[in-house]
């Protein structure tokens, strides 16, 4: 009952948003609703438990539209009840994810509210996987839906929006007892169903490459393990699969986005049996055909790792310039690209560095012991 409820909960909220109810209000009559469902379903859900849902949900916002001075402007505009038609089969998860990701609300704000709203996480939940106190967090969902009931429905995220923010959430990873990756493909999974755009399956075929790589990111002490040292035997070959056919698919259709071509640099990266069988040349096409695309500055920084695998660290290290010192990372690739070089004194004293400023842990204890290494080799 848990999923299916999880499964219903965005799809009746974007009914009642669709009906002309603010989105504050239609969340806060689905979540009576379930409290409802929750005490009446004890055994089994009804025949059409969707069904239920809206028609208990609507009940709830239609009567606290009575008690409130805007009644009659209210009733005028949605009615009392309407009979559900063809429409009401829909799913429109779609629209309140698109309402979740509206041009009004900052990226944090965005993320919170679509995990709240569309993934159906608790606010406790978010939280934690953010590391932040469940009061600060409840208040930033609580803004972001006045935000959302003041601009209105007319004007949400545009796709790009959209995608951004599930990309934003699934680089969070697993936090607290949430995996954010794994809610991010399922979300991007419903966006997909939902849509025949090709960058949207360009991002789920880049979550799903990523995500294979996973069981071999961290060694069984914890510590981060590079790309060209990860055991590839770990690799779900499922999800690579899976994330190789559907970016086939979006790339046949001809219609190339950023999201695609990162796909496509990550599908050779598993198609390489080992590091050293790595297709360098062809990543860096990518790379080229994607700094054509987008001016930043990170699509850039991994543009001179392929560099430096193609033509060397020298020209690598040239194009780095280029790259304004403040990206993260940069430091490390220098770093690295002065071990490649040779130069064991100088990458030693840039990967000190780049630990100092590290964003993470593990990332910090990784650099760390790379410039250790080169100190005592």
């Amino acid at each position: 009952m848990e999923q299916l409820v999880r499964d219903l909960t965005p799809q009746v909220l974007g009914i009642l948003v669709r009906r002309g109810a603010d989105f504050a209000a239609a969340e806060d009559a689905v979540q009576e609703a379930l409290v409802e469902a929750v005490r009446r379903w004890p055994d089994a859900a009804p025949d059409d438990p969707k069904a239920w849902l809206v028609t208990v949900a609507w009940r709830k916002v239609v009567d606290a539209g009575r008690s409130a001075s805007a009644r009659r402007a209210r009733e005028e505009r949605v009615h009392d009840e309407p009979a559900p038609g063809p429409s009401e089969d829909q799913d429109d998860t779609l629209l309140l994810l698109f309402l979740c990701c509206h041009p009004a609300l900052t990226p944090a704000s965005a993320v919170a509210l679509t995990l709240r709203a569309v993934g159906g996480l608790t606010t406790r939940q978010i939280a934690e996987a953010y590391l932040v106190p469940e009061a600060t967090m409840a208040q930033r969902i609580s803004r972001a839906k006045r935000t959302v009931a003041e601009q209105g429905v007319g004007a949400p995220g545009d796709l790009y929006r959209v995608l951004t923010v599930l990309y934003l959430v699934f680089n969070e990873g697993y936090s607290g007892d949430v995996d954010l990756a794994a809610e991010a493909i399922r979300l991007t999974r419903m966006l997909d169903r939902a849509s025949d755009e090709p960058e949207v399956a360009g991002l789920l075929a880049l979550m799903l490459l990523h995500h294979a790589r996973r069981a071999a990111r961290w060694s069984a002490s914890g510590e981060l393990v590079p790309l060209a040292e990860q055991d590839r035997t770990r690799w779900d070959t499922d999800a690579v699969a899976e994330g190789v056919e559907i970016l086939q698919a979006a790339l046949r259709r001809d219609r190339l986005g950023e999201y695609q071509a990162q796909a496509a640099i990550a599908a050779l990266h598993c198609d390489a049996q080992t590091a050293e069988e790595t297709d360098w040349p062809q990543i860096l096409e990518w790379y080229d055909e994607l700094v054509a695309r987008t001016d930043s500055p990170v699509v850039a920084l991994n543009r001179v790792v392929a560099l430096g695998e193609v033509d060397g660290p020298y020209v690598a290290l040239r194009a780095l310039d280029a790259v304004p010192p403040e990206v993260p990372r940069r430091t490390a690739v220098e770093a690295w690209l002065h071990e490649r070089a040779g130069e064991a004194g100088r990458a030693a004293e840039l990967y000190a560095d780049a630990a100092a400023v590290a964003t993470s842990a593990a990332e910090r204890d990784h650099l760390t012991r790379q410039a250790a290494r080169l100190r005592h080799s």
